[in-house]
């Protein structure tokens, strides 16, 4: 009896454990909805830069910037991490510093550019170096056999956290003719208030996951020594990787395919305003309907990950998203094409890849978390995930700042879609490598 009562409480407190993981990915996921992909980020280019092309150039600066410091910074700071105990205080400092910047975001208006972008650069480093270290608990948390399901569980359920977050902004602040608490219409003020959401949202959501996921303590007076020793521990690494060919080869690929998601999700919202002719009204549409095929695809193809195995979970993906470029890139001119077909509209063939980018971004990147995971060695958990972010944002910055240069050479938003294409069909070959 004594030992089925202890077996009980182990079982609680694990899944106690688990539901704090994933209650962080509930929480960060408004920021990456609302900010990055669906309404800041649109909202910059036609209301804060002097025009559209010039602001998506801009913002495609602020994401390269922003690849540029995760990608070099992420490693240093795993390494400190496994080896002074610094995870748990590393990522509440990230989560703070994010929710100060993106509440910050309010404030710019019409013309004041540089404020925004140095705020929302701030706000979305902060962001990145929060899930870094949010991932590498993943293996702790739960057996090999479960990560798939327990990483598509919080991929799932970060995705819920954003739809909720996208339509509680939709119903008090964007539709209404009076916005919620006196927040103006003019100047795009309920707009920007949206970020003032954000930021309560992930400070609220965030506290389960500080309160119940245990770490290790950090030594006393130890810093100075923790950070020589990562330095070496890291050189250590970068020499090692000979041994980890297979775990190089995957870092290779997801450096490309990633690029392609992180392009995505960037100018996603942008790209819809922008070519398709989406309003802010149904840009926010478009998000609650991609976070709900985006939380379907994580839950039920976690599942297969745990049957069919991590690689070709995320191989499928990157076809599946391939596809649904080159239908985004197609639905402007789809009416030319048909024009017999009067219900063919550019806006439904958009709706279709939207859908299927929904659907197969979250199993793309809940799997490539899980593949991460299989690969680490225990001892070198925080490091070996501060690489997987290296390699998600060590070139980030090229697919953003292509789809920039592209969007501004040739004059239109569309002829960026094919650097997306490109990369993700590059990633796949190199997929197939691993």
């Amino acid at each position: 009896l004594f030992n089925c009562i202890l077996e009980a409480m182990n079982q609680v407190d694990s899944k106690r454990t688990l539901w704090a993981w994933a209650m962080y990915d509930f929480a960060n996921s408004a920021f990456t909805t609302l900010v990055v992909t669906f309404i800041y980020g649109a909202y910059f280019t036609k209301g804060i830069a002097p025009d559209e092309m010039l602001g998506t150039q801009w913002w495609s600066w602020a994401i390269a910037v922003t690849a540029i410091i995760v990608s070099f910074l992420s490693p240093v700071l795993g390494a400190l991490s496994d080896v002074g105990g610094y995870r748990k205080w590393i990522m509440m400092l990230s989560t703070w510093c994010c929710v100060a910047a993106t509440a910050f975001l309010f404030f710019p208006q019409q013309g004041q550019v540089f404020s925004a972008l140095i705020l929302f650069v701030l706000a979305n480093v902060s962001f990145e170096f929060g899930t870094v270290f949010c991932n590498a608990y993943l293996p702790e948390i739960v057996s090999k056999e479960r990560i798939g399901r327990a990483s598509g569980f919080a991929w799932a359920l970060g995705y819920i956290g954003g739809l909720l977050a996208l339509g509680i902004a939709l119903i008090l602040l964007v539709q209404p003719e009076i916005p919620i608490l006196g927040f103006s219409i003019e100047n795009g003020e309920n707009i920007r208030a949206t970020n003032l959401l954000v930021a309560l949202w992930f400070l609220v959501f965030s506290i389960p996951t500080f309160i119940w996921l245990q770490d290790r303590r950090p030594e006393k007076g130890k810093f100075k020594e923790s950070v020589a020793t990562s330095f070496k521990l890291l050189f250590h690494t970068f020499q090692e990787l000979k041994k980890y060919r297979i775990v190089a080869r995957f870092l290779l690929a997801r450096l490309v395919y990633n690029d392609a998601l992180v392009t995505i999700f960037a100018f996603g919202g942008i790209y819809a305003a922008g070519v398709i002719g989406f309003t802010f009204e149904e840009i926010m549409i478009l998000g609650i309907v991609l976070n709900i095929t985006a939380g379907l695809g994580a839950f039920l193809m976690g599942y297969l990950d745990d049957s069919k195995g991590s690689q070709k979970t995320v191989q499928w993906s990157i076809l599946f998203l391939s596809f649904a470029c080159l239908l985004g890139f197609v639905a402007p001119i789809i009416p030319t094409w048909f024009a017999d077909v009067s219900w063919l509209t550019s806006k439904l063939v958009f709706w279709i890849a939207a859908i299927l980018i929904g659907f197969f971004s979250g199993p793309n990147q809940s799997a490539s978390r899980s593949l991460m995971a299989h690969y680490t060695p225990a001892e070198k958990r925080n490091e070996f995930f501060g690489f997987y972010a290296f390699s998600g944002k060590a070139t980030s910055f090229l697919g953003p700042l292509l789809f920039g240069w592209v969007t501004a050479m040739f004059g239109n938003q569309q002829a960026g879609i094919l650097v997306v294409l490109t990369l993700f069909l590059f990633g796949y070959v190199l997929m197939k490598r691993v």
